[in-house]
């Protein structure tokens, strides 16, 4: 029944319950909504608002992106645009612990969004990915990844996000930015 509901997110824009906003800079410009599914992922959705809210998103740079796979941000520690230690960039998180994992059957297709983590499944914290292209592998359920939401608005700025180099897509010069993240209701 989940599936249903995503596969009706990802093209009706329905009315959100706890979402993001997302205003974007640099080679993409423009905004992302995205639902966020506190039903599938309820303490990885808390931890992803709660950090938006506090601001903590804002001016943070997409530091990993890998042309038909993904988008990557959220290392609030490291990824800040102005201020920051771009070099260290996707190797931190947030002051808040690590989130035990909440992993679903929900498919990581096109427009999903997920929460990076390291080698434990339990290692979420702030960084999270969008997905360009489905990816089956991230649901392996011998390596399986967190869904926390969708975007139901602003695809075509996500396509747009600059790209990295090389296998593990990083971003080399002045990587896009998510100039403001904005919870909604």
């Amino acid at each position: 029944m989940r599936k249903l509901a995503l596969a009706f997110s990802l093209l009706a824009s329905p009315a959100l319950a706890t979402g993001l906003q997302i205003e974007i800079a640099g080679e993409a410009n423009g905004t992302v909504v995205i639902d966020l599914f506190e039903d599938v992922a309820p303490q990885h959705v808390a931890q992803i608002t709660a950090l938006a809210e506090e601001g903590a998103y804002d001016g943070i740079v997409f530091h990993r992106v890998i042309d038909g796979f993904m988008a990557q941000t959220g290392d609030v520690e490291f990824g800040k645009i102005d201020g920051g230690d771009m070099r260290m960039a996707g190797r931190g998180g947030s002051s808040r612990p690590d989130l035990p994992a909440e992993f679903s059957d929900l498919p990581f297709d096109r427009g999903v969004v997920g929460m990076a983590r390291g080698a434990s499944f339990d290692s979420a914290n702030s960084q999270f990915f969008i997905m360009f292209q489905p990816a089956p592998f991230l649901n392996d359920p011998n390596n399986p990844y967190t869904v926390v939401g969708a975007v139901i608005e602003g695809m075509d700025v996500v396509d747009a996000i600059k790209r990295g180099e090389g296998r593990n897509g990083e971003v080399m010069g002045r990587p896009d930015v998510m100039s403001t993240v904005t919870v909604t209701e």
